[in-house]
């Protein structure tokens, strides 16, 4: 059943939760986007009770600044206070895994366990962002001329839908099902909200690679799996940064996956994070 949480400031996030067994709190990317979980949740539904937002401005959430870290950390413990959530594991995507990252860091108390999915580690943008657009333009592939077109241009909410299918579809190892894995992160097409991504992109290239932040990660006893699809475009090197400052953490990498490695390899996913999941919580009982 969804649920809506109101936070502190009066804006309504939409929430969902399902499945039995300790609590994971679910962080989507972006910024900008949407809740893409649904499929996660059904693959850890026996073991973990999977909560599901989505986060200020985006999806089913209202519409609604201001858009900053900050605030996305006050929200996602709205939602930790909404479901009454002593302590959680927290599961970030992409832009997501560096919220929970973010909110681990603030609030290591309240993280019994960090599941760090296709991040791209704590270094600037600038370290891995042009091996990333070189991997995306060779995905892109047949598309890539049609993709150029629609980036370059004012465009309506289908073109918007269309241009983000495109670009998604670069994203999956098995280029032959691309298109199809794009068209079900889209559906239903909720809309981007480019407003949202930009102030947090450009807030993230004032907090990412500084020493302050490194020497954080470096005290933070939170137990972590990072979990990556070999194929990601996003470089896989651009996690080692975070690897190597991490004191608890333990790193899979998934074969034949790409960005969304439980789309390409649930099998692989979901042992990793079931394992994680119960050495979790052995570890705190």
């Amino acid at each position: 059943m969804d649920e809506a949480i109101l936070t502190e400031d009066g804006v309504r996030l939409w929430a969902v939760r399902t499945g039995e067994g300790d609590p994971v709190v679910c962080c989507h990317g972006g910024p900008g986007l949407w809740d893409t979980f649904e499929d996660v949740a059904e693959l850890l539904a026996d073991v973990a009770v999977v909560h599901r937002w989505d986060q200020r401005g985006c999806g089913r959430s209202q519409r609604c600044g201001p858009y900053a870290m900050a605030r996305s950390v006050a929200d996602l413990d709205a939602v930790r206070r909404h479901f009454q959530l002593d302590t959680m594991v927290l599961l970030g995507h992409s832009w997501g895994a560096q919220l929970a990252l973010r909110y681990a860091l603030d609030h290591p108390e309240r993280v019994s366990g960090l599941v760090y999915v296709a991040g791209t580690g704590i270094d600037r943008d600038a370290v891995w962002h042009a091996e990333y657009e070189r991997n995306l333009r060779r995905g892109l592939d047949g598309n890539l001329e049609r993709w150029e077109t629609l980036k370059n241009r004012e465009r309506t909410d289908a073109e918007d839908r269309e241009f983000a299918v495109l670009q998604w579809s670069a994203d999956f190892a098995d280029q032959g099902r691309a298109l199809e894995h794009a068209e079900r992160m889209d559906t239903p097409w909720l809309g981007v909200n480019f407003a949202c991504n930009a102030a947090l992109m450009a807030q993230d290239e004032r907090l990412w690679g500084t020493s302050a932040l490194r020497a954080q990660c470096e005290a933070l006893r939170v137990p972590t799996l990072i979990v990556d699809g070999a194929e990601d475009i996003r470089p896989r090197w651009s996690v080692d940064s975070l690897e190597r400052a991490l004191p608890r953490v333990s790193r899979v990498v998934l074969e034949g996956a790409g960005h969304l490695p439980w789309t390409e390899d649930s099998t692989g996913f979901r042992s990793a994070v079931s394992a994680f999941l119960r050495d979790v919580k052995a570890t705190a009982s």
